[in-house]
């Protein structure tokens, strides 16, 4: 399907084009067909050979209507424009070609209507030239009348070729449906439509309320497109959507139903514009975005660029395009393109000339790498799911989990983890490992995840991570004479029983505190396998050949009896081993080695 919005100034017979071109009333009200005026948006479609099925959402033209017709020609990626032969160009028809001048839409066919009345000729390149100087740039022009139907089949013809020369949509993108209708079917409860630009919604699917901030999710009870009932429809496409769950019911024009979970509302934004400079424009206008029509708050910041701060939020992406109306002047003083939806708060004197200089070089496009460079940069840790919601595309991948990060600020958060990790070692000489815990709130990081990361990343490792502890490769610590002899007596012990760990008593009765074994593990003189029992070095390695021996799989009483210990320190050798990867817990009773291993029965190091 395509979806084509008309365009033009009031009784310059939009509505019977379309209503020649398909057959069908576009005027939705007994008023509207009463008066023959168009008031509110309507919704008619066609077949054509070679381009399917075109669907026309009709606009008002009267002046005090364009908020309706920009509700309408919002998402719609082309455009029907109609000048009357007999009247020409007019105020409407020039409000609405700035409309789509704003909103940067390419696509387009020129109707010369009424050419029965009058010369169209004259009109026609009047019209041609004014357009020219837009974003729909050159455009076919044809003469036509809805009431010989002169024309109509050329007309038809250029629909073709305009349907033809579309992008085509993304499908698997996240849905975005601006609501531009909202009533309530006895039995079956609310029903929107809208013109769905990309993405595609299925029976089912649970979609967010904008109007919620994402946290309202209602369900898709049933699917129409162009009263047709449907189990999936794929953008472009007019489509009618029975949705059912809580706030369903306050569902109207201008709110919009999200992918959850995909999209941020904002109501503060950067933007680029498109006609007069920041500087002249009203402290005061309104947003309109899709549907959405909202207060805004301008505040220049460059020539070309300013800050929006909106009355509600708006689940708006770097790239979207919208425009700026002064509905008390009836004009159009710019379109906008979005370049931040998470800007910088402007607190400092010059921080405004600051921002603007960054925005030069911002090319406010979904895909554009530099812009998430500088998204990044400015961020220095972000996670990559609020980037695409952003609508900027990750230039780099996850340094940890989901978390992208800049590299210079990386490369400064690994220099401020080596500090913190040797200024700890300064001031606890006897037990020189910095907590994970501690690093990652001296960094100021969001999660512990990220200090692993920094210490696998570094290109030249003079840190290790350990037991939950972050070590410098040099920290070995100095064991005072003291703790010296207690530590020797204990590997003497256990040089003769490898897997036999002092008891508690021993320990105290030799002076090795907690903090006197946390010296001697990170001084690699004795492995800590659990609280109070140590074991040599390399002592896990020797269980893990020794176990491998057994018949596999083997319980802990066979581990225990191979190994020559106590239950005391065969569970937890076992815990480690299993935390290593060196065997495998297969239920509360068994285990299994996972490797094999060549040395079999070697004295620990030591």
């Amino acid at each position: 399907m395509h979806v084509i919005a008309t365009a033009g100034h009031v009784d310059h017979g939009k509505s019977t084009l379309v209503r020649a071109l398909t057959g069908m009333e576009p005027d939705r009200w007994e008023e509207e067909r009463r008066r023959g005026l168009t008031l509110d948006l309507g919704f008619v479609w066609t077949s054509l050979p070679g381009a399917g099925r075109i669907a026309f959402v009709d606009v008002p033209g009267h002046e005090r209507l364009v908020g309706n017709m920009l509700a309408g020609v919002g998402p719609v990626p082309a455009v029907l424009v109609a000048v009357a032969a007999d009247q020409g160009w007019q105020p409407q028809s020039e409000e609405h070609l700035a409309v789509l001048d704003a909103l940067r839409v390419r696509h387009g066919v020129l109707a010369v209507t009424r050419a029965d009345l009058a010369d169209p000729g004259p009109v026609r390149d009047d019209a041609l030239a004014r357009i020219a100087e837009t974003s729909l740039g050159k455009v076919e022009a044809v003469p036509v009348s809805a009431v010989t139907g002169a024309g109509l089949e050329e007309l038809r013809a250029a629909l073709v070729r305009l349907a033809a020369a579309l992008p085509e949509p993304d499908r698997a993108a996240d849905v975005r449906l601006w609501v531009d209708r909202s009533f309530t079917v006895r039995g079956r409860g609310t029903v929107v439509t809208g013109t769905l630009a990309a993405g595609t919604i299925r029976t089912g699917d649970r979609l967010a309320l904008a109007s919620g901030g994402g946290r309202a999710v209602v369900r898709v009870r049933g699917l129409q497109s162009l009263k047709e009932d449907r189990d999936e429809v794929g953008a472009v496409s007019r489509v009618a959507v029975n949705v059912h769950g809580a706030g369903a019911d306050a569902l109207r024009r201008g709110d919009a139903l999200l992918t959850p979970g995909r999209w941020i509302a904002t109501d503060l934004l950067d933007v680029r514009l498109h006609g007069d400079p920041a500087a002249d424009l009203p402290r005061h206008l309104v947003l309109h975005a899709g549907s959405a029509a909202v207060p805004a708050t301008v505040r220049p910041l460059g020539e070309d660029t300013a800050r929006l701060a909106l009355e509600r939020p708006l689940p708006l992406r770097v790239g979207d395009t919208a425009l700026l109306r002064d509905p008390g002047r009836h004009r159009i003083p710019a379109g906008i393109t979005v370049l931040d939806v998470r800007p910088p708060r402007l607190e400092r004197r010059g921080a405004g000339r600051a921002r603007a200089r960054e925005l030069e070089t911002v090319a406010g496009t979904p895909d554009g790498t530099s812009d998430g460079r500088a998204q990044v940069r400015r961020r220095g840790l972000v996670r990559r799911t609020e980037l695409w919601a952003m609508g900027v595309r990750p230039p780099y991948e996850p340094v940890a989990g989901d978390w992208l990060a800049d590299p210079d600020h990386w490369a400064g958060l690994r220099r401020a983890l080596v500090r913190a990790v040797e200024e700890h070692a300064a001031r606890h000489p006897m037990d020189p490992g910095l907590p994970a815990e501690a690093a990652r709130r001296a960094l100021g990081l969001p999660e512990r995840a990220l200090v692993r990361a920094l210490v696998d990343a570094e290109p030249r490792p003079s840190l290790e991570h350990r037991d939950g502890r972050v070590y410098g490769s040099a920290a070995r610590p100095q064991l005072p004479p003291r703790v010296r002899r207690a530590v020797d007596a204990v590997r003497t012990e256990l040089r003769a029983a490898p897997f036999r760990a002092p008891e508690a008593h021993r320990l105290a009765e030799l002076g090795l505190d907690p903090n006197a074994i946390a010296a001697a593990a990170a001084a690699g003189e004795l492995l800590r396998i659990g609280d109070g029992i140590v074991l040599l070095p390399g002592a896990d390695d020797r269980a893990a050949a020794l176990l491998a021996r057994l018949e596999q799989p083997f319980t802990t009483s066979e581990a225990r009896r191979a190994l020559d210990t106590t239950r005391r320190v065969v569970i937890p050798l076992l815990e480690h081993l299993d935390t290593r990867g060196l065997t495998a817990r297969l239920d509360n009773t068994r285990r299994r080695c996972e490797r094999p291993f060549g040395r079999a029965a070697g004295a620990p190091d030591g």
